[in-house]
Formats: structure tokens, C-alpha cells, sequence
């Protein structure tokens, strides 16, 4: 590890798990302080007490106001100040079907996790930086922000929200030296990115297979043929954590294997096998 950040300050949101979980572990080996914000406590600690003394566990549900100011002064407290502040928690509205058969009922509960808790954790992270020299704010939207596409019409809302909400932000903080950035995974092996979580009685035996089938199909729109981890997203985060970045704000970065880049398939094979089809009727 090249110790990219040693003497920063980071919270991250959803750490507990997931993406959150690879970027704690990947911003504490560069030399952080990391305070993992989540609702999973026993995840969470665990994760804590296993490294060290550079990293605490705060609970925290990101759609509280009161909650979200807490675990920035519990950073501030515990470390002596706040550099990163990284908005990762997510929740997905998992509808399927049509938009003609969504009851939204899931609405207020994506709109509170997935927006105004990155809206709240960029607010009140910023009041804190405003006053001491800048930092860096990092959103997490999906390839679903980006793209439109079937179902989860709650879920992608949301994260295109972020997406606009981000770029807004970048504008308005610039001028305090606070950059304001976008991470849209793709492809990414977690259990909520394969539809692997939430089913009662589930063993490991039947998430590996969800997720091995769940896999072989995205493969197919994702013309890099490799497998994305939460590692991927860490790098992503490293980088616009990073003084690396110090020029960069506003920016929307997909990571995801070039599948918002565009179809992979060849619509034009499709047409000539189906001119030749045609033809020798």
C-alpha cells in the first residue's frame, strides 16, 4: 500500500457491509481513520475490533438528521476531525414488475435512505469542512442513475437523484475547497447487487448459486468480460479521496465494466442472420 492517506479522516456510511465494508478495509491500509456508519451493528463492530485502533463503529441510520450530525462529532471527537465523507448507504425498492403494478410503497424508505441521507451526510459533512480548509464527499448512485431501464423504478429514481444532487453540490462547495463526487457501480458481487439477500432460511450453498446464475446473465451486457468486487469501488473511492483528485468535483464515475458504454451484443449480426433467415424463405 502506497499510505494515499495517512492523516485523514473518513466516515463511510453502509460500511458495515458490501462496498462500504472493502472501502473501510481499503482506506484503513492506506493509512485512515475510519469510522464505519451503519445500522448492522454486530457486522459493524466486528469489523472495527478487527482493525485496530484506526477504525470505530458508530450506529447510524443515514435518514436521520440527528444521526447523521452525531456520527460527523463522534468522528471529530474520536479523531480529531473530518476529511472523507463517503454516502454509500443503499437500499433497493426490489420491484420487478411494471411501473402499472408498483404500489410505490417502498418510496418514502429508498427516497430517506438513498437520497436525503446522502443529501444530510453531504450537508452536514461540508459545515464541518467549510470551516477547516476543504475535503473530499463522495456519493454512491448505481449504472441505474445513469441508464433507465426495467423495474426498480423507486430505486433508480433515487439514484439518479444523486446523481444531479451531487453535481449541484459540487458547484455550490467549490468555493470552500469541498469536492463533491459520483461512484455508479455496475456489475459487483455483493449479496444486494445479485439478489442474494432477504429470503428466510437461505444457506450459503443457495446465495453462491443466486449468485453464479445472476452473474452469467449481466455478464452478457458488460462487454468487459470480469467479474467487479467491491475492491473496484474501493479504488474508485481511494482515488477521489485521494489528493489525487484535489482538481476533480462534479464528476460521475462509473465503475462497471463499460456496460452503460453500450450494448455489447451485435444488433447488426441480428439483422443479417435475420435478412439471411428471410431470404431462404
Amino acid at each position: 500500500m502506497s499510505n494515499e492517506l495517512s492523516g485523514k479522516i473518513a466516515i463511510i456510511t453502509g460500511g458495515a457491509n458490501g462496498l462500504g465494508r472493502g472501502t473501510v478495509e481499503l482506506f484503513v491500509a492506506e493509512g485512515a481513520k475510519v469510522v464505519i456508519a451503519d445500522m448492522d451493528e454486530k457486522r459493524g463492530s466486528e469489523l472495527a475490533a478487527r482493525l485496530g485502533n484506526s477504525a470505530r463503529f458508530k450506529t447510524t441510520d443515514v435518514s436521520q438528521r440527528e444521526q447523521v450530525q452525531a456520527v460527523v462529532d463522534f468522528a471529530v471527537v474520536e479523531f480529531g476531525g473530518l476529511h472523507i465523507m463517503f454516502n454509500n448507504a443503499g437500499v433497493s425498492d426490489n420491484h420487478f414488475g411494471s411501473v402499472l403494478d408498483d404500489g410505490f410503497s417502498s418510496f418514502d424508505r429508498v427516497m430517506r435512505i438513498n437520497v436525503l441521507g446522502a443529501m444530510l451526510g453531504t450537508q452536514i459533512a461540508a459545515r464541518h469542512m467549510a470551516k477547516n480548509g476543504g475535503g473530499s464527499i463522495i456519493n454512491t448512485s448505481s449504472i441505474s442513475g445513469i441508464r433507465p431501464g426495467h423495474g426498480f423504478f423507486i430505486y433508480r429514481a433515487s439514484k439518479s437523484g444523486i446523481i444531479n444532487f451531487s453535481q449541484s453540490a459540487a458547484i455550490d462547495l467549490g468555493q470552500h475547497l469541498i469536492r463533491v463526487n459520483c461512484i455508479c457501480p455496475g456489475n459487483i458481487q455483493t449479496e444486494m447487487g445479485t439478489y442474494a439477500a432477504g429470503e428466510p432460511g437461505m444457506t450459503q450453498a443457495d446465495v453462491e448459486r443466486i449468485q453464479s446464475a445472476v452473474r452469467e446473465v449481466r455478464m452478457t451486457r458488460q462487454p468487459l468480460k470480469r467479474q467487479g468486487s467491491p475492491n473496484d469501488i474501493a479504488q474508485a473511492a481511494l482515488y477521489f479521496a485521494s489528493d489525487r483528485s484535489l482538481q476533480t468535483t462534479g464528476q460521475v464515475m462509473a465503475v462497471d465494466g463499460g456496460a452503460t458504454t453500450g450494448d455489447p451484443r451485435s444488433l447488426i449480426k441480428e439483422i443479417l442472420d435475420a435478412r439471411a433467415s428471410a431470404m431462404k424463405r
